[in-house]
């Protein structure tokens, strides 16, 4: 059973164009190797796959040279199976992170034309710096994570009208339809527990639903996760690793959930443990969320590096490394105490990253004012607060009122609620995450039009005059 992935429309759209060499990072089992395969079937007359790790003794295919032919022609004696006729074959080669130095040939590939070609693996971001040359210009790139949301909701069956009817209502500020309603909150609390990983995902639909297996597939990935450490790092830095990707559950369950060095190991230093957060971040196993220097436009460059939250990559395994028992307490929603805002906390961050959203919060010394995330829409930073219920968002609308920060407009509140507006917060279901960028592309040229780039007071006053004529409605937020 093959899952439908958002990586098909981009090979499709690589396969149409100048097709470079294509390098496809991602963390392991996230699908990777299926969707090349799925890409490629039918698609070539000969297809040459070589696993790194299933088949070291093409390990040495470099040793004539770096040349496409060269190449070709090591591959042919060590398998004179293999055919290659030109512009209709692709040579995939997986698991490079066992032969980095592969990459290094791709530049000769581009420029020899006759083959297309794809290398696959996890914790390429590592090994591309163990490398002298990678190609740079004549190669794409591409990342992949596991499924989301939306991704979810195709392997159930369900197409783009449903998709697009959440859209619709949160771009409309209306109410989705409690019938969809309920069948999406349903399946994002699957979604919840199961996370993105396809083999799990998989195992699911096939047993009609059933969560039998779920946490022994998941365990089993963080498992490997764990053996990555051991197998790719050497010395200190891999107790290190493991140390700090242990603490991430603990320390997301923390009121402020900003991950601190200091609690991972006595005597532990900021300085020590830099790499070791960097390498879970390139491995595609964490996504970092740094804090803010202002709450102000813009993002980057706006941050300070030594204060960050570490949130997991795919929530399903997070819920997994709590207990096997907190998978039932999440779907039944109890028990899960103060992990149950951590939870919800980080499948928002999943869902903005995977949607292309880089994470920033802020909070202000010695007060109790905080925000999860901030997004930019225009002229507009635009904080998001996530709530596991649906209570008050204190520090969001002291960020929206008060007059210091003036690149604060209007907020989003994700909660276990229905759509909804008002007083410039704009409340969200949890399920309706994934879609928050395409809303806010949506929503840019209404709200330049409104507000433009005028000074914050003036844009509230021609927002609140739009409200009190009933204009608001029709004219920003259709």
């Amino acid at each position: 059973m093959y899952l439908k992935r958002k990586i098909d429309d981009f090979l499709h759209v690589w396969s149409r164009g100048k097709r470079l060499p294509l390098v496809l990072k991602g963390p392991r089992q996230v699908g990777k190797t299926e969707s090349v395969r799925h890409f490629a079937d039918g698609r070539y007359e000969s297809i040459v796959e070589i696993n790194f790790i299933e088949e070291p003794k093409y390990r040495k295919i470099l040793d004539d040279g770096y040349g496409a032919q060269d190449i070709v022609n090591a591959i042919s004696r060590i398998n004179g199976s293999f055919r290659f006729p030109e512009r209709r074959t692709l040579l995939f080669f997986d698991e490079v992170q066992k032969f980095p130095d592969i990459t290094t040939s791709l530049k000769f590939f581009a420029q020899d034309g006759r083959f297309d070609v794809i290398c696959s693996g996890s914790l390429l971001g590592i090994h591309y710096k163990e490398i002298e040359s990678n190609s740079v210009g004549f190669k794409t790139d591409a990342d992949m994570t596991s499924m989301d949301f939306e991704e979810f909701l195709w392997a159930k069956g369900y197409g783009d009208d449903f998709v697009g009817e959440l859209l619709e209502a949160m771009s409309a500020r209306k109410p989705i339809k409690n019938v969809t309603w309920d069948v999406a909150r349903n399946l994002f609390m699957d979604y919840c527990t199961l996370g993105g990983m396809p083999d799990v995902v998989r195992g699911y639909i096939e047993g009609g639903g059933s969560f039998s297996g779920v946490y022994e597939r998941q365990s089993q990935i963080v498992a490997d996760y764990r053996g990555d450490v051991r197998k790719y790092v050497k010395g200190l830095d891999q107790a290190r690793i493991l140390n700090v990707f242990d603490h991430i559950p603990v320390q997301l369950a923390r009121e402020n959930r900003k991950f601190q060095i200091s609690k991972v190991a006595h005597g532990a230093r900021f300085r020590d443990y830099r790499g070791c957060v960097e390498w879970l971040v390139d491995a595609g196993i964490v996504n970092p969320c740094y804090c803010l220097l202002l709450p102000e436009l813009p993002l980057k460059g706006n941050y300070d590096e030594t204060k960050y939250k570490l949130y997991m990559g795919d929530t399903g395994l997070l819920v997994s490394m709590l207990d096997e028992d907190a998978q039932e307490d999440l779907r039944a929603n109890r028990n899960l105490g103060i992990y149950k805002g951590a939870i919800f906390e980080n499948i928002v961050a999943e869902a903005l990253v995977k949607a292309g959203q880089r994470l920033y919060y802020w909070r202000r010394d010695e007060s109790p004012l905080e925000e999860e995330f901030f997004v930019r829409c225009g002229d507009s930073l635009v904080p998001v607060e996530v709530k596991a219920g649906n209570s008050r968002s204190k520090s969001l609308r002291e960020l929206i009122d008060s007059p210091r920060y003036a690149d604060i407009r209007w907020g989003i509140k994700f909660a276990d609620a229905n759509v909804g507006y008002s007083r410039e917060v704009l409340t969200l279901p949890w399920f309706c995450a994934f879609l928050l960028p395409r809303m806010l592309k949506a929503l840019r040229p209404q709200l330049e039009s409104v507000c433009g780039s005028v000074p914050k007071e003036e844009a509230d006053f021609v927002r609140k005059s739009i409200a009190e004529q009933h204009v608001i409605d029709e004219e920003m937020w259709k």
